[in-house]
């Protein structure tokens, strides 16, 4: 049976696996960071009605441009945003992909700060650049000069900044975006899918914005707005990066029903975003427990927790699995993620940490308290 490595496959991809988080049949999936919440039927209904106004000329090719979207996300977003400083593609990845393919690239370096999203070094491979991961300081956090002396030792072409961060929620403050922007002549790309979910006052990049031509804010509908199915990503930067994306992209890239589904639900932010509260006290809540429980979790800006104190992460995982419950075992070494579903996954997986801490003392690492 022939395999990859039987084919004339890039040099620079051989050996390397595919992206992929578990997706197994389980009662609890708390392990990808979705958001737990259906989409109201009042959403859903005006989804379908928009849909419908599509079917009819589907013969047709959709707005390559996506205008009346890109008008809904500018006016979503706000901060003095027109249609013309947006971006969206199917997914905040292929947002990013197209950031990659148009300013990184052969011969072109890009760099972030580890740990960080799994997927940037696999789309910086696929654009045949160089991965370059600065490191973190032990609470995962960043500061300017940090992210200065980093960014001028290493002068990379892209500069990733993911805010909150994933894995470890860690929020970015805004003096450490400008000292990334300030040390590089390159573009400085800020991913905050998680955004929303924010504690209150944590500013957002786009403040950043104004005055700014390489700097990159992206944002996906996947988290908070519940539409992982959908596939809508998108960005907000100076109209010039929006047209060198277009030198990238693959022609008609939206469907019309990407579209007019992404549509609707903006016009129904409100009821779409009702539920974000509920979500970050399920945060809140996992944090207090998880260090009841003597584990050392780290302070989150987004809609999961990373927690350390974990002596065998893959045992941990089993457990949890074998209980009914798909977490994540993404890293660092002796830590675990898990996303705050609804009260009642949150019942559950507590209920399930406490008991495998009970029975299973050995998973537990106990020096020390979190720094």
């Amino acid at each position: 049976m022939t395999s990859i490595d039987d084919l004339p496959i890039r040099d620079d991809l051989r050996g390397l696996s595919p992206y992929g988080a578990p997706q197994e049949p389980l009662p609890i999936t708390i392990n990808v960071n979705e958001n737990p919440f259906s989409v109201p039927e009042e959403v859903a209904l005006s989804i379908i009605e928009r849909i419908s106004r599509q079917l009819p000329g589907l013969n047709r090719y959709p707005d390559r441009e996506f205008a009346e979207l890109r008008a809904g996300l500018a006016e979503y977003l706000g901060h003095g945003l027109t249609p013309e400083h947006i971006w969206a593609a199917n997914g905040s990845n292929e947002v990013l992909q197209q950031l990659l393919q148009a300013f990184a690239g052969a011969g072109r370096k890009v760099m972030s700060f580890a740990p960080t999203y799994s997927m940037y070094p696999l789309l910086t491979q696929g654009v045949g650049s160089e991965w370059v991961a600065a490191p973190r300081d032990a609470r995962f956090e960043l500061t300017p000069d940090a992210v200065r002396t980093a960014i001028e030792a290493g002068s990379p072409d892209v500069v990733l900044l993911c805010t909150p961060n994933n894995p470890t929620g860690t929020p970015l403050d805004l003096e450490t975006i400008a000292a990334a922007y300030d040390a590089t002549s390159g573009i400085v790309i800020v991913d905050e899918a998680y955004a929303e979910f924010r504690h209150d006052g944590t500013p957002s990049a786009l403040e950043l914005l104004e005055g700014r031509p390489r700097l990159v804010v992206s944002r996906t509908m996947s988290k908070a707005f519940a539409f992982a199915g959908v596939r809508l990503g998108y960005f907000a930067a100076d109209p010039a990066v929006a047209d060198a994306v277009r030198l990238v992209r693959l022609p008609y890239h939206l469907s019309a029903l990407t579209q007019a589904a992404a549509i609707a639900a903006l016009e129904h932010r409100d009821t779409m975003l009702a539920q974000v509260d509920r979500i970050r006290t399920q945060r809140d809540r996992i944090v207090t427990e998880v260090e009841r429980l003597g584990y050392r979790p780290y302070p989150s800006d987004a809609n999961f927790v990373l927690f350390a104190g974990v002596a065998d992460p893959a045992a941990m995982f089993d457990e949890f699995a074998a209980r009914g419950i798909l977490i994540r075992n993404t890293g660092p070494a002796d830590c675990v993620r898990v996303t705050a579903g609804t009260e009642a996954e949150t019942d559950a997986f507590l209920t399930a940490l406490a008991e495998i801490t009970a029975q299973r003392p050995e998973l537990q690492l106990t020096e020390g308290v979190r720094a």
